[in-house]
């Protein structure tokens, strides 16, 4: 399954069914009169978040959704049906735009939310609906409204509790792939990872969702290298893991060349809380990796987890680390965390 986190679709809701212009004729029924019934309405357009999608890649093979037409009216005073509605089904995280890319027109975060992207047009009345005492035999109906129509874009944010931020090779799919049973592919050159990755981590008998994300290089805001694209997947985690590689020659700069790119992209972003750890420690000396740290501390303002991921150094530390963060941002938004143990109803593993 390919990732794909934006996708552009046309819509259009059902037109309304047009009302009938008819008379009852019956033999032996002196008084007969109009019975044309009204039309239909048409089929609304709807966007609903579901459970079991992680990508919008089935919205790169249909672009088009329409609404069925409502049915006409007819004699004896029925009504037309109804036309049915339409429903695109979307990962939880989508965020639906208009046309303009910026107007934002819903957030689907849960599972179940819904939202009514074009109404269906209302069906016409028939001509039974003018009889009045001065016009016993009317002899119109209306037409069916016509349905909306309109261009939207849908952009997928994904729903994380912790996000990985590193440059290319700072061993983020490492990591990844060592606490999760999520399997990103990992090789010694720059920008192995192209589409964010997610898997759950536990620790302590509590679960989060961990995100990996590609590498970030100066300008990246500016389109340098991959961009700045899938920074929005990490814009609802509670906590940023920022990893800094022990193979830096300046690891302060490497640090802030990350932080800079973050907060150029979006100002919350960057006051985000960060957890910092220098990694890939296996590969040091104990006086290189002194120094390294403590530059590394000097550059964040705040302490550094020394951690390796292939030789299991630090990790449990950094893991409660995180978990004590998002224990914490959840009570402060008043999100009632499950007990350890309980189903969370979370993928074990993300597949692009």
């Amino acid at each position: 399954m390919k990732f794909l986190d934006e996708a552009k679709v046309y819509i259009r809701s059902g037109d309304g069914g047009a009302g009938s212009i008819s008379f009852r004729r019956e033999k032996y029924i002196e008084f007969g009169g109009p019975d044309g019934g009204d039309g239909g309405r048409g089929g609304d357009v709807w966007v609903e978040a579901v459970d079991g999608l992680n990508t919008l890649i089935d919205f790169r093979y249909q672009q088009h959704f329409k609404g069925a037409t409502g049915g006409h009216g007819m004699g004896r005073n029925r009504t037309g049906a109804n036309g049915d509605s339409v429903t695109l089904k979307v990962p939880v995280g989508t965020q639906v735009f208009e046309e303009d890319q910026e107007t934002l027109i819903c957030d689907l975060t849960r599972i179940g939310d819904r939202y009514r992207l074009a109404a269906g047009g209302n069906g016409g009345f028939g001509n039974a609906h003018f009889k009045s005492s001065t016009n016993q035999a009317p002899r119109w109906a209306n037409p069916g409204l016509e349905g909306e129509e309109k261009t939207v874009w849908l952009r997928l944010k994904l729903i994380a509790d912790a996000g990985l931020v590193g440059l290319p090779n700072a061993g983020k799919s490492t990591f990844l792939a060592t606490v999760t049973r999520a399997r990103p592919k990992i090789a010694n050159y720059p920008f192995t990872t192209l589409h964010p990755n997610l898997g759950v981590a536990s620790i302590d008998g509590r679960e989060f969702i961990l995100a990996d994300i590609p590498g970030l290089i100066e300008g990246a805001h500016e389109g340098i290298g991959i961009g700045d694209r899938f920074l929005g997947h990490v814009e609802r985690t509670r906590v940023l893991l920022h990893l800094v590689s022990a193979q830096e020659e300046d690891v302060a700069k490497a640090y802030r060349t990350v932080r800079n790119e973050l907060e150029a992209y979006d100002v919350d972003l960057g006051e985000k809380h960060e957890i910092v750890s220098l990694s890939q420690v296996d590969i040091l000396d104990e006086a290189t990796l002194k120094d390294k740290k403590a530059a590394l501390e000097k550059a964040s303002g705040g302490p550094v987890h020394a951690i390796s991921a292939v030789a299991q150094i630090g990790m449990t530390d950094v893991l409660r680390e995180l978990a004590s963060v998002i224990r914490a941002e959840e009570a402060r938004l008043g999100i009632s965390a499950p007990e350890p143990g309980e189903d969370k109803g979370r993928h074990d593993k993300w597949e692009p």
